[in-house]
């Protein structure tokens, strides 16, 4: 352990050489960043893991039997579990999706659950990324620099190998796929996560596509080769949010998406990974409801919990929001990356005027929940180690069966005591070690 610590920056800058990075626009500009890496790693107990690994296979499970019902019957809005409101109203929401079965009814085949670990010890649900979680690629790549600059850690070490995980993903698109090549839709080279796109279309021996790569004809897809030659697709991967991936289904400006690509999918000639509507089940507001869809849906009690959450659209819980404001966190549902998030201890007298007038007129936008007391971990820093919030950000795939990958994305803040981890807010990543 003590020679890959001292090889921090060695590591860090094989993966600078490597292109691990991710773009971040600001003020209209796109620029790459590293995203800092801290040799130190998060280790998790084999008793711990276990509960989450169980955990999470019943918070995904129940995840897709919703988005199953609410693009159908929406048996669980005529039981009164979860008020119209709540899905009419949610931006993730897509009408057009209504009545579509996909493949093997699998919505949430790529899921990103974020947890945290209180001071307790017990592990928290802060968030599910159903669409297009991003960040396994990191900790794998990590991973691999650290086993070439410290090989005897790795081999003294009882933890479960994460390298993994691109089989799991190539098995899962394979499962996926009725016939043709697998594909990954990336958006281009100016997305955040395209390292991630091409890393994984390299080791899963998926096709990488770009936009004006894919045609759809006579309701089927195609990608366009070398010499206007044409093959199948089975199945897309996609990294397009849902509103970019057909121009004449969605957004009509869109230059990311393939027109008439909802027509082939309805038809069931294509899989798209994630599904397309699963951006109901990542909105905050629909969170607060995911341990009765447990319940609802497979009759049992929820194994990890939620945070403390309240929302403003229920009377009795917008008063104790407004009353509690200061010992409390914000935030904007449709919002993601760390954005929109406030905390109450944070503003002053003119913030929380503006944000409880908003709570009061506008309480569908809105969630509260109670701020956890992440468990520190240590991180290195020039005159030795400090202390830092950090998150994990577990990847569940879902194919003929589920499978848990037996590591994450572990993200540290970037300034002590901030609670804030995300990568786009300057937070670093550690490698996840998951005892065997």
């Amino acid at each position: 352990m003590q020679v890959l610590i001292d090889q921090q920056s060695a590591v860090n800058r094989w993966l600078e050489r490597l292109g691990v990075r991710f773009g971040v626009y600001k003020n209209n500009v796109f620029h790459e960043q590293l995203f800092p890496f801290d040799p130190i790693p998060r280790v998790i107990p084999r008793s711990d893991w276990i509960n989450i690994e169980k955990g999470l296979i019943q918070r995904v499970s129940a995840l897709n039997e919703f988005l199953l019902d609410i693009y159908g019957a929406k048996k669980i809005v005529s039981a009164g579990v979860i008020p119209e409101a709540f899905i009419y109203g949610s931006k993730g929401y897509l009408a057009q999706c209504e009545g579509i079965v996909p493949y093997k009814k699998v919505y949430t085949h790529i899921s990103g659950i974020d947890l945290v670990q209180a001071e307790d010890g017990s592990w928290v649900i802060l968030e599910d990324n159903l669409r297009i979680p991003s960040g396994a690629s990191y900790p794998i790549i990590a991973r691999t620099v650290s086993r070439r600059v410290s090989p005897k850690t790795f081999s003294q070490a009882h933890i479960a190998d994460n390298r993994d995980y691109t089989a799991l993903l190539s098995k899962l698109m394979d499962s996926m796929n009725g016939g043709g090549l697998s594909v990954i839709l990336t958006p281009g080279r100016y997305n955040s996560a395209f390292f991630e796109h091409s890393f994984f279309a390299e080791k899963t021996g998926a096709t990488l596509a770009f936009p004006g790569d894919l045609v759809v004809e006579n309701d089927k897809v195609y990608y366009k080769g070398l010499f206007n030659t044409k093959e199948r697709v089975g199945a897309i991967y996609r990294r397009v949010s849902d509103e970019y991936l057909d121009p004449l289904a969605f957004e009509g400006s869109s230059m990311l998406g393939v027109p008439n690509l909802m027509r082939a999918y309805s038809k069931g000639n294509v899989t798209i990974m994630n599904a397309l509507g699963n951006g109901i089940a990542d909105d905050k507001g629909l969170c607060y409801f995911v341990p009765k869809m447990i319940e609802y849906y497979l009759n049992e009690k929820p194994i990890l919990q939620n945070a403390p959450t309240y929302l403003p659209y229920y009377e009795k819980d917008r008063e104790y929001i407004l009353k509690n404001i200061r010992t409390l966190v914000i935030k904007d549902v449709s919002e993601a990356g760390g954005y929109g998030v406030m905390f109450g201890k944070d503003m002053d007298e003119n913030q929380l005027n503006r944000i409880q007038h908003l709570i009061n007129t506008e309480p569908r936008r809105w969630i509260a929940q109670e701020v956890i007391q992440f468990k520190d971990l240590n991180i290195l820093e020039p005159n030795g180690t400090g202390c830092r919030k950090a998150d994990l950000r577990a990847f569940i795939l879902y194919g003929n069966d589920i499978k848990v990958w037996a590591s994450g994305l572990t993200r540290y803040a970037f300034e002590a005591n901030s609670f804030v981890v995300n990568s786009s807010q300057g937070g670093g990543f550690k490698d996840t070690w998951v005892e065997i």
